[in-house]
């Protein structure tokens, strides 16, 4: 995959270097750097990646799916997977930052879990190298949803549906913190955003981007240079970028990719985040500081808030008001087909004659 960001990333320069070509009397805008026609920067979403110890099966990915709704893999039954990145909220949740275990409001926003199953590490900062890696986190951290791990263990033990799920998909090893999380990656793999206005223009329905978006399009590959960071098929470089956010939050001070790293250039520095069916998890950048779209591209028109540290990438650059827009409208025609998920019914719990499950928590 790596090349294939190289050439991507190359194309982005060669573009944005061209020189802009003379618009007809009537446009509105001055965006000829790439032809419509031009199919070189496209990439279709790939088949689902699926890893070699954790292979895909349908009942895997239903075990995981009733696991990524449970409340009760929070230590008080009260937080889900689908709490902080649900199917209504673009996958995320709508909010600047998160809100954690005991109401607690986090440092940042909740990431979306569309196409996380192609992106080569998890988290804003990347801490996290694989999905199975990423389930494990949330559960565990105290101030997300303060969950044991041996604790699960046992309160899903105690729920007969659960343990024959669990003996279907992974034999012998049964409920397992690894097998738990192995699940909830599957389903999470499964949620993937493709066949896009942008796709079906890409491949051949020129009907199917407006005019307006077909020039944000243009501005995308070429004067904007959002591809230098946004390529490959979900639109990122899986890259960490110190981009000029302005710190929102109860954080006064997020060192980003630093903290994983420890290299300097990364202080500041966060995941480059993908784009397809970006319009639906608004509010966008790590700590939620822009509330739409327009306030996205109004940022990086302007170069960004802050210049300490910040990627020698962000620029001002200088797009018209009618050009903002029409950035805006590609954006757009990045939403997939709806990914259509029907909430699930949970296991039932084993009751004691006092109402209380094995594990002595309340139903």
């Amino acid at each position: 995959m790596k090349p294939v960001y190289y050439f991507a990333l190359c194309a982005a320069f060669l573009f944005a270097c061209s020189g802009e070509k003379e618009q007809p009397a009537e446009s509105k805008t001055d965006t000829a750097s790439v032809e419509a026609e031009d199919t070189s920067f496209y990439e279709p979403m790939p088949a689902g990646i699926y890893p070699q110890d954790n292979p895909w099966s349908q009942d895997k990915e239903d075990l995981g799916k009733l696991l990524y709704f449970d409340p009760r893999l929070s230590g008080d039954n009260s937080i889900s997977c689908a709490t902080c990145h649900h199917p209504d909220k673009g996958w995320s949740d709508g909010l600047p930052r998160s809100i954690g275990f005991g109401g607690k409001e986090l440092g940042r926003h909740s990431p979306t879990v569309i196409n996380s199953g192609y992106f080569e590490v998890q988290f804003w900062d990347g801490r996290a190298p694989t999905l199975e890696a990423q389930a494990k986190g949330p559960i565990q951290a105290a101030v997300e949803m303060n969950q044991k791990a041996d604790e699960l263990i046992e309160e899903l033990g105690a729920i007969p549906e659960y343990r024959e799920r669990f003996s279907k998909v992974f034999g012998d090893s049964g409920i397992t913190f690894d097998n738990i999380a192995k699940a909830i990656a599957t389903f999470e793999r499964s949620v993937v955003s493709k066949n896009s206005a942008y796709d079906k223009y890409m491949e051949g329905d020129k009907n199917a981007m407006s005019p307006a978006a077909v020039n944000g399009m243009k501005l995308f590959f070429g004067k904007a240079k959002c591809s230098i960071c946004h390529n490959g098929p979900a639109l990122t470089d899986s890259g960490f970028h110190n981009i000029g956010v302005k710190q929102h939050g109860p954080l006064t001070v997020d060192l980003g990719r630093y903290n994983i790293s420890k290299e300097d250039s990364d202080k500041g520095a966060f995941k480059t985040p993908g784009l397809r069916s970006i319009s639906q998890s608004a509010p966008y950048m790590h700590d939620g500081s822009e509330a739409t779209l327009k306030d996205v591209v109004d940022f990086y028109n302007r170069g960004g808030d802050v210049a300490k540290n910040r990627s020698p990438f962000i620029t001002p650059l200088e797009l018209s008001d009618q050009e903002v827009l029409e950035m805006i409208e590609f954006l757009k025609a990045l939403d997939g087909e709806p990914i259509n998920i029907t909430i699930p019914k949970l296991p039932a719990v084993v009751e004691t004659e006092k109402g209380k499950s094995k594990t002595g928590k309340k139903a």
